[in-house]
């Protein structure tokens, strides 16, 4: 191989904490996807593996909270610029998550809380979210939950998003962007889709043409690359901007496998059919 090449430069790290999708279209392939397709690279520690397809989740198996605590630690030589959580399956590896975090202070935390699988089928008990809110959320940067999530999480008490968002930053929760693609504000066009930043001194919106069909993975997408522009510095509003373009992007060229929800291409960049001729490599000799 030619040695002339220059190195690659430093990438932003991120940790990715998230289950296991065989699919692809969730879950920490599609975190590792999003963050690369970002220009950072994924360190992945699994939290559950799953048995799914693009229709809905039938098992989930939490990871042993020592397993998960071990291969967090063995990442120790990475410099780590920002934190994705993804599926926290039950409270044990809740724990082990918090501890995580808590050996690594002042690292950006991107919070995608997978409360329910895109078929319906529960992945959170009342007892999982409450320790969430006491436990979690104090240690967390963004949330980016959706707006069923964001009213599960807050409680019925609240009359709008607003005071949802606000009662999570009281729990310490730093910033929140709420996405409204599959539970739409009733004054949202519906052709529109509208995502809201809530941040002590920041409110943005965002309005996005809606896209036909449904996806599996689209919050994972979105959470891993919004992770990944704050491990390369960007500011919080710049980050999400980017963040929410690169996922549209990523599922207006989604594909559909079979009937069932359409999956994010997050590396549409990439040719589909590479022509490893082109590649820049030594010829080997016989």
């Amino acid at each position: 191989m030619d040695d002339t090449h220059e190195l690659t430069p430093h990438l932003p790290t991120v940790l990715v904490l998230s289950g296991h999708d065989p699919t692809g279209g969730a879950g920490l392939v599609a975190d590792s996807e999003a963050v690369a397709a970002c220009g950072g690279w994924a360190l992945t520690v699994p939290t559950a593996l799953t048995v799914q397809n693009c229709r809905d989740v039938s098992t989930v198996s939490p990871v042993a909270a020592d397993d998960l605590c071990a291969m967090a630690a063995a990442l120790d030589e990475f410099e780590i610029a920002a934190i994705k959580i993804g599926l926290v399956p039950d409270v044990t590896v809740l724990d082990a998550v918090v501890d995580i975090l808590r050996r690594r202070p002042g690292v950006p935390v991107v919070l995608d809380p997978v409360l329910r699988a895109g078929g319906g089928s529960d992945l959170s008990t009342v007892e999982l979210i409450d320790a969430m809110c006491r436990h979690l959320l104090p240690l967390v940067d963004i949330l980016t939950p959706n707006r069923q999530e964001l009213a599960r999480l807050a409680g019925t008490e609240f009359a709008d998003d607003t005071e949802r968002a606000v009662r999570l930053m009281s729990l310490g929760c730093q910033a929140l962007l709420v996405t409204g693609t599959d539970h739409p504000a009733g004054r949202v066009p519906a052709d529109r889709v509208e995502h809201t930043l809530h941040a002590p001194d920041i409110s943005r919106q965002w309005s996005w043409p809606r896209l036909a069909g449904s996806f599996h993975g689209s919050g994972c997408t979105l959470a891993s690359a919004l992770a990944a522009r704050l491990a390369a510095g960007e500011s919080l509003v710049t980050a999400c901007e980017q963040a929410q373009a690169f996922t549209w992007q990523a599922l207006a060229r989604g594909w559909q496998p079979g009937h069932d929800q359409r999956l994010p291409r997050r590396l549409w960049q990439l040719p589909a059919a590479p022509s490893f001729l082109a590649l820049d490599v030594a010829t080997p000799r016989g």
